[in-house]
């Protein structure tokens, strides 16, 4: 156990250190996993299978992915700065709301909270492989790339002529490109967990939450709940500065 910690502990080392040495980054690669998270998220995880056979790691080596991640994040946080009319100081606290609170901070407790239960109740029985926390939150990240587009990056475009209206055709489209969102976040999440194969019963982490979703989308159609509007007036309820 205390060997393992050891790697694990030196891996997570390595990884940090490569964080600064874009030389050594295949950005093309994590382009083309960025891609085929929207349109084929299998064909990402074959991936690492193929790295735990050569490196013996299911986690990430690489943190190319990360850093284009960011990238998007900066870029999205900017978009959504202009649409919400925020000052400079405004955009600066939503950039850093979405990247610290938005993705890692989520993240780490949906990593972690992912990794326990499937560490503690979703193992086969003869299996003596575990979950790396480091995969665990690979899963986050990929999963939240697509979101981060369709509701940071696409949605953008509907917000004024559509979305923020009235309108029970806003909360219609609004609501349902939160539906897509969620539910590709938690389908990628169950294709991380469902491709090691010394776990089982891995729909456990797909059903119960897609239900809650469907059941919170269809009962905000009639009452009135539009997604984005919610999500609008809490960004600048948290930033508080406007043009």
């Amino acid at each position: 156990m205390l060997e393992a910690r050891h790697t694990a502990g030196a891996k997570r080392y390595k990884y940090l250190r490569r964080i600064l040495k874009f030389r050594q980054m295949d950005f093309e690669f994590a382009l083309w996993q960025m891609l085929y998270l929207c349109v084929a998220p299998q064909r990402v995880y074959r991936n690492f299978h193929y790295r735990k056979q050569t490196k013996d790691q299911w986690a990430r080596d690489d943190p190319a992915f990360l850093v284009l991640l960011s990238f998007w994040l900066c870029a999205s946080s900017l978009g959504f700065a202009i649409v919400l009319q925020l000052s400079i100081m405004g955009m600066i606290k939503l950039l850093l709301w979405v990247i610290f609170v938005d993705c890692i901070g989520v993240g780490l407790m949906v990593a972690t909270l992912l990794w326990f239960v499937a560490n503690k109740y979703l193992q086969t029985q003869k299996s003596d492989q575990e979950v790396e926390w480091g995969y665990a939150f690979d899963v986050h990240l990929n999963a939240f790339f697509p979101l981060l587009i369709i509701l940071h990056v696409i949605q953008l475009f509907f917000i004024h002529p559509l979305i923020d209206k009235e309108w029970f055709m806003s909360r219609l489209f609004g609501n349902t490109l939160w539906l897509i969102a969620l539910g590709y976040y938690l389908y990628i999440t169950f294709l991380g967990y469902s491709s090691l194969p010394f776990l089982r019963h891995t729909v456990v982490l797909l059903y119960p939450a897609m239900l809650i979703i469907l059941t919170f989308y269809i009962v905000s159609l009639p009452v009135g709940w539009n997604f984005t509007q919610g999500l609008m007036w809490f960004y600048r309820y948290r930033v508080g500065h406007y043009v």
